[in-house]
Protein backbone atom coordinates (compact mmCIF):
# COMPACT_ATOMS: atom_id res chain seq x y z
CA UNK A 1 0.00 0.00 0.00
CA UNK A 2 1.46 3.37 -0.95
CA UNK A 3 1.36 6.27 1.19
CA UNK A 4 -1.54 7.68 -0.93
CA UNK A 5 -3.42 4.72 0.21
CA UNK A 6 -2.36 4.77 3.85
CA UNK A 7 -3.58 8.52 4.22
CA UNK A 8 -6.59 8.37 2.07
CA UNK A 9 -7.84 4.65 4.33
CA UNK A 10 -6.49 6.77 7.68
CA UNK A 11 -9.31 9.43 6.55
CA UNK A 12 -11.98 7.10 5.94
CA UNK A 13 -11.26 5.64 9.82
CA UNK A 14 -10.92 8.80 11.41
CA UNK A 15 -14.22 10.19 9.66
CA UNK A 16 -16.04 6.89 10.82
CA UNK A 17 -14.53 7.26 14.24
CA UNK A 18 -16.60 10.84 14.75
CA UNK A 19 -19.49 9.58 12.93
CA UNK A 20 -19.77 6.97 15.86
CA UNK A 21 -20.27 9.30 18.80
CA UNK A 22 -23.07 11.58 16.74
CA UNK A 23 -24.91 8.59 15.40
CA UNK A 24 -26.46 7.29 18.72
CA UNK A 25 -27.93 10.04 20.01
CA UNK A 26 -29.29 11.21 16.43
CA UNK A 27 -30.97 7.15 16.68
CA UNK A 28 -31.92 8.40 20.44
CA UNK A 29 -33.46 11.67 19.64
CA UNK A 30 -35.69 9.99 16.59
CA UNK A 31 -36.83 7.15 18.91
CA UNK A 32 -37.47 9.44 21.73
CA UNK A 33 -39.49 11.59 18.79
CA UNK A 34 -41.42 8.69 17.52
CA UNK A 35 -42.23 7.08 21.38
CA UNK A 36 -43.53 11.28 21.38
CA UNK A 37 -45.76 11.07 18.65
CA UNK A 38 -47.06 7.75 19.42
CA UNK A 39 -47.86 9.17 23.09
CA UNK A 40 -49.89 11.79 20.91
CA UNK A 41 -51.91 10.03 19.13
CA UNK A 42 -55.39 10.73 20.51
CA UNK A 43 -54.50 14.68 20.23
CA UNK A 44 -53.27 14.08 16.55
CA UNK A 45 -56.77 12.67 15.69
CA UNK A 46 -58.47 15.36 17.03
CA UNK A 47 -56.59 17.98 15.32
CA UNK A 48 -56.69 16.31 12.33
CA UNK A 49 -60.29 15.83 12.69
CA UNK A 50 -61.00 19.70 14.03
CA UNK A 51 -59.21 20.44 9.77
CA UNK A 52 -60.95 17.67 8.20
CA UNK A 53 -64.14 18.86 9.40
CA UNK A 54 -63.48 22.91 9.11
CA UNK A 55 -62.55 21.82 5.21
CA UNK A 56 -65.17 18.92 4.50
CA UNK A 57 -68.74 19.80 5.73
CA UNK A 58 -70.08 16.26 6.86
CA UNK A 59 -73.98 15.69 6.50
CA UNK A 60 -76.53 14.65 8.68
CA UNK A 61 -74.79 16.23 11.86
CA UNK A 62 -73.49 19.74 13.06
CA UNK A 63 -69.54 19.38 13.07
CA UNK A 64 -69.48 19.54 16.67
CA UNK A 65 -71.72 16.62 17.53
CA UNK A 66 -69.21 14.65 14.25
CA UNK A 67 -66.09 15.55 16.48
CA UNK A 68 -67.94 13.89 19.49
CA UNK A 69 -68.80 10.57 17.45
CA UNK A 70 -65.18 10.70 15.79
CA UNK A 71 -63.74 11.33 19.72
CA UNK A 72 -65.59 8.61 20.56
CA UNK A 73 -64.93 6.22 18.46
CA UNK A 74 -61.29 6.87 18.61
CA UNK A 75 -61.68 5.91 22.34
CA UNK A 76 -63.10 2.56 21.57
CA UNK A 77 -60.62 1.66 18.99
CA UNK A 78 -57.72 2.66 21.09
CA UNK A 79 -58.54 0.62 24.38
CA UNK A 80 -59.76 -2.09 22.08
CA UNK A 81 -56.90 -2.72 19.93
CA UNK A 82 -54.41 -2.80 23.47
CA UNK A 83 -53.12 0.81 22.88
CA UNK A 84 -54.94 2.20 25.45
CA UNK A 85 -55.32 -0.04 29.20
CA UNK A 86 -58.42 -0.09 31.12
CA UNK A 87 -56.65 1.73 33.55
CA UNK A 88 -55.74 4.22 31.77
CA UNK A 89 -59.59 4.46 30.04
CA UNK A 90 -60.53 5.69 33.98
CA UNK A 91 -57.73 8.34 34.37
CA UNK A 92 -58.98 9.71 30.89
CA UNK A 93 -62.64 9.42 31.95
CA UNK A 94 -61.75 11.42 35.01
CA UNK A 95 -59.80 13.99 33.45
CA UNK A 96 -62.63 14.59 30.82
CA UNK A 97 -65.19 15.08 33.35
CA UNK A 98 -62.70 17.85 35.16
CA UNK A 99 -62.30 19.21 31.74
CA UNK A 100 -65.76 19.34 31.39
CA UNK A 101 -66.55 21.17 34.21
CA UNK A 102 -64.10 23.75 33.79
CA UNK A 103 -65.71 23.98 30.18
CA UNK A 104 -68.71 24.73 31.52
CA UNK A 105 -67.82 27.45 33.98
CA UNK A 106 -65.73 29.54 31.70
CA UNK A 107 -67.97 29.65 28.82
CA UNK A 108 -70.45 30.65 31.24
CA UNK A 109 -68.12 33.34 32.23
CA UNK A 110 -67.56 34.49 28.85
CA UNK A 111 -63.68 33.15 28.84
CA UNK A 112 -64.12 31.68 25.63
CA UNK A 113 -67.39 30.57 23.34
CA UNK A 114 -68.53 27.02 21.23
CA UNK A 115 -70.34 29.26 18.34
CA UNK A 116 -71.34 26.82 16.12
CA UNK A 117 -74.65 24.54 16.51
CA UNK A 118 -74.59 20.83 18.22
CA UNK A 119 -77.11 18.53 19.45
CA UNK A 120 -74.44 17.27 22.02
CA UNK A 121 -74.36 20.57 23.81
CA UNK A 122 -74.56 21.90 27.58
CA UNK A 123 -75.22 25.02 28.64
CA UNK A 124 -73.16 25.91 25.46
CA UNK A 125 -70.91 23.51 25.51
CA UNK A 126 -70.11 20.86 23.31
CA UNK A 127 -69.41 17.36 25.19
CA UNK A 128 -66.30 16.81 22.92
CA UNK A 129 -64.42 19.07 24.41
CA UNK A 130 -63.61 17.23 27.65
CA UNK A 131 -61.94 15.03 25.02
CA UNK A 132 -59.25 17.22 24.57
CA UNK A 133 -59.13 17.75 28.23
CA UNK A 134 -58.55 13.53 28.18
CA UNK A 135 -56.38 13.82 25.28
CA UNK A 136 -53.92 14.87 27.78
CA UNK A 137 -54.10 12.83 30.34
CA UNK A 138 -53.81 9.88 27.16
CA UNK A 139 -50.72 11.34 26.31
CA UNK A 140 -49.39 11.49 29.96
CA UNK A 141 -50.64 7.75 30.50
CA UNK A 142 -49.08 6.96 26.79
CA UNK A 143 -45.56 8.60 27.44
CA UNK A 144 -45.59 7.10 31.24
CA UNK A 145 -45.76 3.88 29.63
CA UNK A 146 -43.61 4.10 26.61
CA UNK A 147 -40.83 6.03 28.34
CA UNK A 148 -40.94 3.88 31.29
CA UNK A 149 -41.26 6.59 33.51
CA UNK A 150 -40.15 7.13 36.85
CA UNK A 151 -39.97 10.33 39.63
CA UNK A 152 -37.54 11.02 41.75
CA UNK A 153 -37.47 12.66 44.77
CA UNK A 154 -41.45 12.83 44.50
CA UNK A 155 -42.72 15.56 47.00
CA UNK A 156 -45.16 13.51 50.19
CA UNK A 157 -48.81 13.21 49.48
CA UNK A 158 -49.79 15.82 51.69
CA UNK A 159 -47.95 18.74 50.02
CA UNK A 160 -49.02 17.42 46.14
CA UNK A 161 -52.86 17.33 46.59
CA UNK A 162 -53.29 20.45 48.55
CA UNK A 163 -51.11 22.12 45.62
CA UNK A 164 -52.94 20.46 42.70
CA UNK A 165 -56.77 21.16 43.95
CA UNK A 166 -55.23 25.25 44.27
CA UNK A 167 -54.31 25.13 41.62
CA UNK A 168 -57.61 24.25 39.81
CA UNK A 169 -59.69 25.80 42.38
CA UNK A 170 -57.85 29.25 41.06
CA UNK A 171 -59.10 28.73 37.49
CA UNK A 172 -62.42 29.08 38.83
CA UNK A 173 -62.05 31.73 41.90
CA UNK A 174 -60.02 34.67 40.01
CA UNK A 175 -63.09 35.80 38.58
CA UNK A 176 -64.30 36.54 42.07
CA UNK A 177 -60.65 36.87 43.51
CA UNK A 178 -57.55 37.30 43.62
CA UNK A 179 -55.70 35.55 40.80
CA UNK A 180 -52.79 33.66 42.40
CA UNK A 181 -51.85 32.18 39.48
CA UNK A 182 -47.47 33.59 39.76
CA UNK A 183 -47.72 32.14 43.95
CA UNK A 184 -49.13 29.14 43.17
CA UNK A 185 -46.38 28.89 39.97
CA UNK A 186 -43.63 29.94 42.87
CA UNK A 187 -45.12 27.09 44.66
CA UNK A 188 -44.84 24.97 42.22
CA UNK A 189 -40.77 25.57 41.79
CA UNK A 190 -40.38 25.04 45.60
CA UNK A 191 -42.12 22.22 46.05
CA UNK A 192 -40.50 20.49 42.69
CA UNK A 193 -37.33 21.97 43.22
CA UNK A 194 -35.44 18.75 44.02
CA UNK A 195 -37.70 16.44 41.53
CA UNK A 196 -36.71 14.93 38.90
CA UNK A 197 -38.51 12.70 36.23
CA UNK A 198 -36.45 9.66 34.50
CA UNK A 199 -37.71 7.83 31.44
CA UNK A 200 -35.84 5.83 29.40
CA UNK A 201 -35.01 5.28 25.43
CA UNK A 202 -34.06 2.30 23.68
CA UNK A 203 -32.46 1.17 27.35
CA UNK A 204 -31.32 4.04 28.27
CA UNK A 205 -31.96 6.26 31.25
CA UNK A 206 -31.97 9.87 30.82
CA UNK A 207 -33.56 12.58 33.42
CA UNK A 208 -34.75 16.33 33.72
CA UNK A 209 -36.01 18.70 36.02
CA UNK A 210 -39.42 17.87 36.55
CA UNK A 211 -40.39 21.58 36.29
CA UNK A 212 -38.78 21.96 32.87
CA UNK A 213 -40.61 19.16 31.99
CA UNK A 214 -44.12 20.91 32.63
CA UNK A 215 -42.49 24.48 31.13
CA UNK A 216 -42.00 22.22 27.78
CA UNK A 217 -45.37 20.54 27.52
CA UNK A 218 -47.18 23.33 29.04
CA UNK A 219 -45.64 25.28 25.79
CA UNK A 220 -46.58 22.63 23.59
CA UNK A 221 -50.22 22.60 24.76
CA UNK A 222 -50.33 26.28 24.03
CA UNK A 223 -49.20 26.04 20.06
CA UNK A 224 -51.53 22.86 19.84
CA UNK A 225 -54.63 25.91 21.79
CA UNK A 226 -53.37 27.99 18.84
CA UNK A 227 -53.87 25.07 16.02
CA UNK A 228 -57.27 24.17 17.65
CA UNK A 229 -58.83 27.52 17.62
CA UNK A 230 -57.77 28.34 13.63
CA UNK A 231 -59.72 25.39 13.26
CA UNK A 232 -62.78 26.41 14.95
CA UNK A 233 -62.74 24.21 17.95
CA UNK A 234 -62.95 27.29 20.38
CA UNK A 235 -63.34 31.21 20.26
CA UNK A 236 -61.84 33.67 22.54
CA UNK A 237 -63.41 36.75 22.39
CA UNK A 238 -60.63 38.25 20.38
CA UNK A 239 -61.05 35.70 17.32
CA UNK A 240 -64.45 36.76 17.18
CA UNK A 241 -63.73 38.30 13.83
CA UNK A 242 -60.79 36.86 12.58
CA UNK A 243 -58.31 34.54 13.91
CA UNK A 244 -55.39 35.92 15.84
CA UNK A 245 -52.55 34.21 17.60
CA UNK A 246 -53.44 32.88 21.12
CA UNK A 247 -51.66 35.47 23.74
CA UNK A 248 -48.83 34.27 25.11
CA UNK A 249 -49.84 34.94 28.81
CA UNK A 250 -51.92 31.63 28.09
CA UNK A 251 -48.87 29.76 28.08
CA UNK A 252 -49.26 29.98 32.22
CA UNK A 253 -52.59 28.58 32.21
CA UNK A 254 -52.01 25.70 30.51
CA UNK A 255 -48.74 25.36 32.31
CA UNK A 256 -50.72 24.71 35.67
CA UNK A 257 -53.47 22.60 34.00
CA UNK A 258 -50.23 20.71 32.72
CA UNK A 259 -49.30 20.22 36.52
CA UNK A 260 -53.02 19.33 38.25
CA UNK A 261 -52.86 16.84 35.31
CA UNK A 262 -49.24 15.80 35.76
CA UNK A 263 -50.15 16.00 39.72
CA UNK A 264 -53.30 13.46 39.25
CA UNK A 265 -51.83 11.16 36.89
CA UNK A 266 -48.51 10.54 38.87
CA UNK A 267 -50.43 9.79 42.19
CA UNK A 268 -52.61 7.36 40.85
CA UNK A 269 -49.11 5.71 39.21
CA UNK A 270 -48.04 6.11 43.24
CA UNK A 271 -51.29 4.85 44.90
CA UNK A 272 -51.70 1.73 42.04
CA UNK A 273 -47.66 1.32 42.52
CA UNK A 274 -48.29 0.87 46.33
CA UNK A 275 -51.35 -1.18 46.25
CA UNK A 276 -49.26 -3.59 43.61
CA UNK A 277 -46.17 -4.07 46.46
CA UNK A 278 -48.87 -5.24 48.73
Amino acid sequence: MNQMEKRETAQVFNHSKMDVPFKRPFNQLVRFCWEQALSCLFPVVIFASLAFTKVVPLPFLPRYDWLLIICLLMQVWMVRSGLETKDELKVITVFHLIGLALELFKVHMGSWSYPEEGYAKILGVPLYSGFMYASVASYLCQAWRRLTVELINWPPFWMVVPLASAIYLNFFTHHYWLDIRWVLSGLVLIVFWNSWVAYEVNGTRYRMPLALSFVLIGFFIWIAENISTFFGAWQYPNQTDAWSLVHLGKVSSWLLLVIVSFLIVATLKQVKGKKAAE
